[in-house]
């Protein structure tokens, strides 16, 4: 009888630190989580010269190509009208990572329309500081984020 006390004392204790909301395993206290930015018109610039609209239809919808994830293309989530964000919730901390943007609002600036300026991870600026792979090398970004979540560049 004694044995089987403990054991569903041991049982209900385990339960109910599974149900604790401030439990290191909780998905929003990801260590590992990064929330990239993008700063540009949600809306196609009807300014493009006529040497961009080749490009701008080839981006198509603006997109990231993170390292982490061999660089598939992964659409951005736009925030009208100047906005566009994604979160990742695994990204490897400690270890340099790096990514690319593309819009097609950028290919008066790159022939890739890849972005090279106005990005943001955990609210940090980022530099244009690497190339990724692409249409040959593309402009990109490279980070390494913390285990607190601060970013390096």
């Amino acid at each position: 009888m004694r044995v089987l006390l403990r054991t569903i004392a041991a049982v209900a204790s385990l339960a109910a630190l599974g149900c604790n909301d401030d439990s290191p395993m909780s998905p929003s206290q990801s260590s590992d989580a990064i929330r990239i930015v993008f700063v540009g018109s949600t809306t196609r610039r009807s300014d493009l010269p006529a040497s961009a609209q080749g490009c701008a239809a080839g981006v198509g919808v603006t997109h990231i190509h993170p390292s982490w994830r061999n660089f598939a293309s992964i659409p951005l989530q736009a925030v009208p009208p100047d906005r566009y964000e994604i979160s990742f919730t695994d990204v490897p901390v400690g270890s340099r990572v790096s990514f690319r943007i593309n819009d097609q609002n950028s290919c008066d600036e790159n022939a890739t329309g890849a972005v090279t300026r106005n990005v943001f991870a955990n609210d940090i600026r980022l530099v244009q500081n690497t190339t990724t792979p692409g249409n040959g090398d593309e402009p990109g970004y490279a980070l390494t984020i913390g285990a607190n979540g601060t970013i390096s560049q």
